[in-house]
């Protein structure tokens, strides 16, 4: 019992007893463990832009190192979709001094972070984030099928990994008004 009270499955009050917590279907986007791992529903990755060669987001809030600034970046583009309703668009960046350009047809599982595990050995150790309520631009609400204006959540994303020197880079628009966003992640 305290094992699911300290995992936020139950709340305990003084003379009532326990009860089970009921949550809300959410994403899970704010934890290192990312959108493949974030929800038990029927998801679905569509690749819009394969990883091509590129220059970095100038837009980026986070500060890129001198040797990033010097590297090119490898850029991709995917839209997610839980059981066929689009959610969520992301843009990633990665430097091409510390990994090759990887086709998304290789991605483990269509993960990014699970072929960075499986294939080269780099975990996800941490991610900064800075997120921004914003109206809908046209490009990202025909993407996420919403009237442009609409409110969408934008987050942006610096995932430090275990290789030294190694960030990725993601924009993020989330359509939430289905699912909420969380930093809840349970094994």
């Amino acid at each position: 019992m305290d094992e699911l009270l300290k995992a936020g499955f139950i709340e305990k009050e003084k003379g009532r007893g326990s009860r089970i917590v009921e949550w809300r279907k959410s994403l899970g986007l704010l934890t290192v463990k990312g959108f493949s791992e974030s929800l038990n529903q029927r998801k679905k990755t569509v690749v819009l832009q394969e990883p091509i060669v590129s220059s970095w987001n100038e837009e980026s809030p986070f500060p890129f190192t001198k040797k990033e600034q010097l590297a090119k970046a490898a850029y991709f583009q995917r839209l997610r979709f839980v059981n066929d309703k689009a959610i969520m668009l992301e843009h990633n960046w990665y430097s091409l001094d510390q990994l090759p350009i990887l086709k998304t047809k290789d991605f483990v599982d269509g993960s990014f972070f699970k072929t960075l595990s499986q294939r080269f050995l780099i975990e996800i150790k941490g991610t900064e984030q800075e997120l921004r309520a914003e109206k809908a631009s046209p490009t990202v609400a025909k993407h996420l099928n919403i009237s442009e204006g609409s409110p969408i959540l934008h987050i942006s994303l610096r995932f430090t990994t275990s290789r030294p020197g190694l960030h990725l880079y993601s924009e993020v628009y989330c359509n939430t008004n289905k699912y909420p966003i969380t930093n809840r992640y349970f094994l």
